[in-house]
């Protein structure tokens, strides 16, 4: 077998895996192997396209340059990536046509009217955050916690502006456990500071260094910070809006649903962490909950690293810190949560029963994008299937900032309006 045969087979065989896993995710055993399956499966699910071009440039290099077809091992590695594109290309067709379906009503949420996402950016989605017009000042610190300092960027545009602008905090998702603001949330934050927002991506303490409620501590220490230096910042400290994915959407919900409970606010009591517009993504709404969507994998992560108290023993300890628990336990601000059905590692349902909760309870807008084939994380780079999510991010934030004082009524038709115009 001469080496581009060889070459040939293992491109065919890896294809083949690659497809596979993105079709079966690893549930097991071991966190490390599930988060390892959910990361290989979201790149070939959310860069179908890219992929398949990639795959087929080495092929046609193998075949071309290396002989690979001189012998049956490489016709065999053809025969197997083909077989591998059959099976990727609904998953690339799909993130072309993605629409985002709000409760099927209005069936296809179009934002013809919102900024658009550059098309060189979906070209190069490992890009991330960069965007011309966009500058960004890094590690600030906003806060000092047992020695330890809490650090962010800003995000912001580089044109002059009149007047104070509204500001949106990002909080990264890892399972409470890693993860941090250099490679999260990069993306939408510089699609929303290009278009007038000013953007923070936070870091805070994590477990098993950090025991919860220290997460959420740290993140309504950030959005006091951004409050109180609101006119050196450049800031409209009447208006903040919160966003994270995963672990951080469960952080955007607890901490928008608890501006009431100064008890998350050890040291800094009388300042004022509340945020105006939530957009939680793909979040673990239910640490609490029990049933047959609860994640068996996940109490037990969250027992023994993240809360460090048992479920059946300490209850309180989980409610919370609860998102689900707490609605209702102080104000509500508009909310537009989303996720992907598509999603292996937090199910789609945690989000459905949240924002049938919610809906109970709030006098607000409660809107909800479910993403046909999203995968968890599908909005960490700039896809055809995250762009349109970013400019309904926009959108919504921006009509939700303008309707600041008016009826909840007038605010959630107005959004109505703007998103299906």
């Amino acid at each position: 077998m001469n080496t581009g045969s060889a070459l040939l087979l293992a491109v065919g065989l890896f294809s083949a895996a690659a497809v596979a896993n993105a079709r079966w995710p690893r549930q097991g055993p071991g966190l490390r192997t599930i988060i390892g399956s959910w990361f290989a499966a979201m790149l070939v699910v959310e860069l179908a396209a890219h992929l398949m071009v990639f795959g087929a440039a080495l092929v046609v290099l193998n075949a071309v340059l290396a002989d690979g077809l001189t012998g049956p091992a490489g016709w065999v590695g053809l025969v197997i990536w083909a077989g591998a594109v059959a099976v990727a290309l609904p998953y690339g067709a799909s993130s072309f046509r993605t629409r985002i379906d709000i409760d099927g009503s209005p069936e296809n949420l179009d934002v013809d009217d919102a900024p658009r996402v550059a098309w060189w950016q979906l070209l190069f989605p490992w890009l991330l955050g960069w965007r011309p017009g966009v500058k960004k000042e890094r590690g600030r610190v906003y806060a000092t916690v047992d020695g330890q300092e809490l650090k962010l960027d800003i995000v912001r545009s580089r044109r002059a502006t009149a007047g104070p602008r509204p500001a949106v905090i990002h909080v990264h998702g890892g399972v409470w456990l890693f993860g941090s603001r250099h490679e999260q949330g990069l993306p939408l934050l510089s699609h929303l500071a290009a278009n007038g927002w000013v953007g923070f991506n936070i870091d805070y303490r994590l477990s098993p260094k950090a025991t919860m409620p220290e997460h959420v501590e740290d993140v309504k220490r950030a959005i006091a910070w951004v409050r109180e230096h609101a006119d050196e910042l450049g800031v409209d400290p009447s208006f903040i809006a919160l966003t994270g994915g995963s672990a951080g959407g469960h952080l955007t919900a607890l901490a928008a649903l608890t501006s009431a409970d100064d008890s998350l606010q050890p040291g800094f009591e009388s300042s004022d962490a509340a945020v105006q517009a939530a957009i939680p993504f793909y979040g673990v709404y239910g640490l609490a909950a029990t049933g047959e969507d609860y994640n068996e994998g996940l109490k037990a992560l969250v027992e023994n690293l993240v809360v460090k108290a048992k479920l059946e023993e300490e209850p309180e300890k989980f409610d919370r810190v609860s998102p689900l628990a707490r609605i209702g336990d102080g104000p509500i601000p508009p909310f537009l949560v989303v996720h992907g059905t598509g999603d292996t590692i937090v199910p789609v349902a945690e989000s459905r029963h949240f924002v049938q909760a919610l809906r109970k309870h709030s006098d607000e807008p409660v809107l909800y994008a479910e993403m046909p084939g999203g995968q968890h994380s599908f909005d960490s780079m700039t896809t055809w299937r995250s762009a349109p999510v970013m400019r309904a991010v926009e959108r919504f934030l921006a009509t939700t900032y303008a309707s600041r004082g008016a009826r909840a009524e007038h605010t959630e038709r107005k959004l109505e309006e703007v998103l299906t115009d």
